[in-house]
């Protein structure tokens, strides 16, 4: 396992577009799928084409314009599904099938009413068929999260021996904490006797808000491919987080790990998905929200006037956000106060800042923000004649 390039795997197509109100027409998902492309993902996943012809007419549209990521089509462990995915997938310059089956006894019992040995068959079976089509074929073990590791090594080893070139290892239900997460692909790793002959992958959900700490924590463990979405859509609470993942692993370059995604487009594709899809992207969201490079306590923003990196550890230019912002509260003190005027082209001393700031915080109190008309308003009165500032 000396290499460390972890490979990006983008399903804000598939899985992204399974969030309820996030259906996107065929131009819409072209013109995102190229966007994707742009940012520099290993692979995309453009959708699940037996699922509706609409699909189907999409994934082929995208393999066909897809240049330089591996397009990939999903489908289950059957064989009319396997075999629309390999005609949707054509004529992509990389293409892949992803296909799959459950491995949990919650799958194996409750969903299939089947056997372990079964569902083995029924795996091997659907990489074997896939294999006619293209070569690049990565398994699913749904619901591995929740798998017996012992018998998720055989099923690995299995679809291995059948062909598979990457293994997926998803955590379906969000339910694996991240050291348990771990231990499963580092089990993998040292229990699958052909495993130097495919990539495992994470695949996280984020029911428990873990989705991101896992995919990490799969990759210490052994993993070099992570499946995410852009701003973390996907089912209930979402997938792993793409642009998480990927500045985690950035700022962590003391391991090692590097991807090959182009961080500064990061904030105009999260923009561009928002927009796209109708799902707004909450404002504390880690790296592309509305506030992830803004400051409105006072102790905050005095240390970070003095020095960005005391309160920030990305720069906004790193992942294409419109910069750091000063947010003027009831919270804040005379350095973000003095900042502001100064920006707005003010020149005032301390003492002057000592006395607008009483007047300042009267305003801040009876308002969430101080904008900066209301700055205007406090200079012309103070000092008149700077009034044009």
């Amino acid at each position: 396992m000396a290499d460390k390039r972890i490979y990006i795997f983008d399903t804000t197509l598939r899985d992204g577009e399974q969030v309820p109100g996030c259906k996107l027409n065929k131009k819409e998902k072209i013109e995102l799928a190229l966007q994707i492309e742009a940012l520099g993902v290993d692979v995309l996943e453009a959708g699940f084409p037996i699922s509706s012809p609409g699909d189907f007419d999409s994934v082929s549209e995208i393999a066909s314009l897809v240049k330089n990521a591996t397009v990939c089509g999903l489908s289950r462990a059957v064989e009319k599904d396997i075999e629309v995915a390999a005609e949707a997938i054509k004529h992509a310059v990389r293409p892949r099938i992803h296909t799959g089956i459950g491995t949990s006894d919650y799958h194996i019992k409750a969903k299939f009413n089947a056997t372990q040995e079964e569902v083995l068959e029924r795996a091997v079976k659907a990489v074997r068929h896939a294999k006619k089509f293209v070569e690049d074929i990565e398994f699913y073990a749904e619901d591995a999260g929740r798998t017996d590791n012992e018998y998720l090594a055989r099923v690995v080893e299995a679809v291995i021996a059948a062909g598979a070139t990457v293994v997926n290892i998803p955590d379906t239900t969000g339910y694996c904490l991240p050291h348990q997460y771990q231990e499963k692909m580092a089990y993998l790793i040292n229990n699958v006797s052909n495993i130097d002959k495919a990539i495992l992958s994470c695949h996280c959900h984020n029911d428990l808000g873990l989705a991101t700490a896992n995919s990490i924590a799969g990759v210490i463990g052994g993993a070099r491919q992570i499946e995410c979405t852009i701003n973390g859509l996907g089912e209930r609470a979402g997938n792993t987080s793409l642009e998480e993942v990927v500045m985690v692993l950035k700022q962590h370059a003391y391991m090692g790990y590097y991807t090959n995604i182009k961080t500064e487009q990061l904030n105009p594709i999260s923009r561009s998905v928002s927009e796209t899809m109708r799902m707004p992207v909450q404002p504390n969201k880690a790296i592309v929200g509305s506030n992830a490079f803004s400051h409105s306590s006072g102790i905050h923003q005095d240390g970070f006037l003095k020095d960005s990196q005391t309160y920030e550890i990305i720069t906004p230019e790193s992942v294409g956000a419109d910069g750091s912002k000063i947010v003027l509260t009831a919270r804040s003190g005379r350095s973000a106060l003095a900042h502001r005027f100064q920006k707005l082209g003010y020149q005032f001393t301390r003492n002057d800042i000592d006395i607008l700031y009483k007047k300042f915080l009267e305003v801040a109190d009876s308002k969430k923000e101080v904008m900066e008309d209301d700055l205007h308003a406090m200079a012309k009165v103070y000092v008149p004649e700077t009034a044009t500032a």
